[in-house]
């Protein structure tokens, strides 16, 4: 991955920390944005992704930190741009930003609501919107090789207790994923989304008789060459893919699809879905679900 130019968005602890190290260890030029907040995405603080940064340096590699809000539009712009200023070209792009606000939808407060679905998918969406538009104008001639975005999900796009907040982003970055992937794969830009399992800050909010894990069992490190391998050559045409990494495993999820299918000539009335659906049209297909939990 020499030369290889990246922009780790959420880059200043857990996940995005250990990808910006990792691509870093295999000669990639690693711009760690962070905006150093909270889990709850209260505060500011810059020497989040300074620190990284210049972890990353002193371990011998290429590393510039850029603070500020990938969830505003003007500033993941600049974040594009500024990395092209300095680096000349901007290959690859992992979106880590992230914040959790948890609360049982009966008594989610609306800010909350606004708040985690603000960060999680418009974050995912402005620095995806300023990459694409870059690239599109870059790659008019052809590029040398194929550009990439990576947006991370989780998940809770299955759905979670206490997290229709975080959930419904998380959810909406897939579709964000399979839309982008259509439109940028003629412009040689690849666009996937990874849903990760490590133990995080995030993991801390959960109570500790009640965590899936430890770090021992689930580091953000094992995720981490997942990411590199999207940011590499290799990947070449793996696109509009929801990616799993976690301890010792990888996987594809599959898409959306129509699980069962009923037909009546006519169209269904009530009285026919009320005789036919539940055993003739749904089959083995489960109605009742109350476990939601990835």
């Amino acid at each position: 991955m020499d030369g290889t130019v990246c922009i780790v968005a959420g880059g200043g602890n857990g996940l995005g920390e250990a990808a910006a190290r990792e691509l870093a260890a295999h000669g990639a030029r690693v711009v760690v944005n962070d905006l150093g907040t909270g889990v709850d995405g209260e505060g500011s603080d810059p020497s989040v992704a300074e620190g990284v940064a210049e972890d990353i340096r002193d371990d011998g590699g290429d590393a510039t930190a850029h603070h500020g809000d990938v969830s505003d539009f003007e500033y993941a712009e600049r974040l594009i741009g500024d990395t092209v200023t300095e680096y000349g070209r901007l290959d690859f792009v992992a979106n880590f930003a992230g914040i959790l606000r948890d609360g049982m939808s009966y008594k989610l407060d609306p800010e909350d609501w606004t708040a985690v679905v603000e960060n999680n998918l418009t974050g995912q969406f402005a620095p995806l919107r300023a990459a694409c538009e870059h690239w599109r104008e870059m790659g008019e001639d052809g590029f040398d090789r194929q550009r990439s975005y990576l947006a991370v999900s989780a998940g809770a796009a299955r759905g979670n207790l206490g997290q229709a907040n975080y959930a419904a982003a998380k959810a909406g970055v897939l579709g964000m994923v399979r839309s982008v992937s259509t439109e940028m794969y003629r412009s040689d830009v690849r666009v996937n989304a990874l849903v990760p399992n490590g133990y995080t800050r995030m993991t801390e909010t959960v109570p500790e008789e009640h965590r899936p894990y430890t770090r021992e069992e689930m580091p953000p490190e094992k995720v981490a060459p997942m990411v590199a391998y999207l940011a590499s050559e290799a990947a070449e045409d793996v696109t509009g893919c929801t990616l799993y990494a976690g301890g010792d495993r990888v996987g594809v999820f599959s898409d959306p699809e129509l699980q069962t299918v009923g037909v009546e000539p006519g169209g269904w009335t009530l009285d026919s879905l009320a005789e036919h659906f539940r055993e003739d049209v749904a089959g083995d297909a489960d109605l009742t679900r109350t476990d939601a939990h990835f």
